[in-house]
């Protein structure tokens, strides 16, 4: 509220001493959002139920019968999607509001709910024999379908991490580096593979026009599927000239997404070309170093790590100044 602008007013003459007062006690008392507090627990929300009924379930398996749980899980699922097919606006390949506060998190709660039932049916059934392929596959095709079908980043996320499951990877950064093998020639080229494939999606979204606001979530995964892949194809063939490809071509990737973020103005993926190039260019220098054979390497390693991170400082900064001119 611009005050001064009813000081003024009330200078000139135009407005009452009382009006002012209530104008001045009005701006003194303006309004806190809520907004992604709200959000926040809804979601929490979402996740406690679903968590809730998978811990009553789990207690009670030996009383309520097998059938019976996958009624009630079913029950809820196509509730929740009735319901969001009801209320949904029509499809458009732009920006779609929810029509209404708890849309998203009745359809997350449908969504989870459905992966509940397709899980149980396979542990307790085993409807797909031992096509575990078949049980994702059908998931992921659902998945992608909603997201794109009810404008839900959530849910898109959740159908990139089921496709990484469908190929027998996990998508999440730090499962990558916890839990993955990368001793395998199969794995590396497939994680190489999907980073690629989610790159292509994100430009095919915004060259197409079709759901553009996506790219972010897919540039996402992929950004760090394929810098990921790379680096560890560079350690797999470390003894060989042919390890020296995989850092060119991490060089490369790094340019284009250098180039792609300063296009959409985005720090985020500024930010992330810099980590990642950073640790390439680190790999090389202390390799280089450490051929030395000499007891100064240690020395000059230290001293690069040290000039390196000042330097990085710099660069961020610059970078950001960059970024808020163009």
């Amino acid at each position: 509220m611009n005050i001064e602008f009813f000081k003024k007013l009330f200078e000139e003459g135009s407005i009452s001493e009382e009006s002012f007062e209530k104008v001045k006690n009005a701006s003194r008392t303006t309004l806190f959002s809520l907004h992604w507090e709200i959000k926040t627990l809804l979601y929490l929300g979402v996740m406690l139920l679903s968590s809730g009924m998978g811990i009553l379930i789990y207690k009670n398996i030996d009383t309520i019968g097998h059938q019976v749980i996958l009624l009630i899980i079913a029950a809820i699922s196509g509730g929740c999607f009735f319901y969001c097919f009801k209320n949904k606006k029509p499809f458009s390949k732009e920006l779609i509001k929810s029509p209404n506060s708890f849309f998203d998190y009745i359809l997350l709660l449908g969504c989870l709910s459905f992966l509940s039932f397709v899980g149980y049916l396979q542990f307790q059934y085993t409807v797909f024999g031992t096509n575990y392929g078949m049980a994702t596959f059908i998931p992921m095709v659902a998945l992608f379908y909603i997201a794109y079908e009810f404008d839900h980043l959530g849910i898109l996320a959740m159908g990139i991490t089921n496709l990484a499951i469908w190929m027998g990877v996990s998508v999440t950064p730090k499962q990558l580096l916890l839990n993955a093998d990368f001793n395998s020639q199969t794995v590396i080229y497939t994680y190489l593979f999907l980073g690629l494939l989610l790159l292509l999606a994100a430009y095919l979204s915004v060259y197409f026009n079709f759901k553009k606001h996506f790219r972010f979530t897919y540039q996402h995964f992929g950004v760090h599927l394929s810098f990921i892949s790379l680096l560890a194809g560079y350690f797999f063939y470390y003894d060989s000239a042919f390890s020296f490809l995989f850092m060119v071509a991490m060089f490369a990737l790094a340019f284009y997404i250098y180039k792609d973020a300063m296009k959409h103005q985005s720090f985020y993926f500024l930010l992330l070309v810099v980590i990642y190039t950073y640790i390439a260019i680190s790999t090389l220098v202390v390799r280089g170093l450490f051929a030395m054979k000499d007891d100064a390497s240690i020395t000059l390693s230290f001293m690069y790590f040290i000039a390196s991170a000042i330097g990085i400082i710099f660069l961020l900064i610059n970078l950001n100044k960059k970024i808020k001119a163009v």
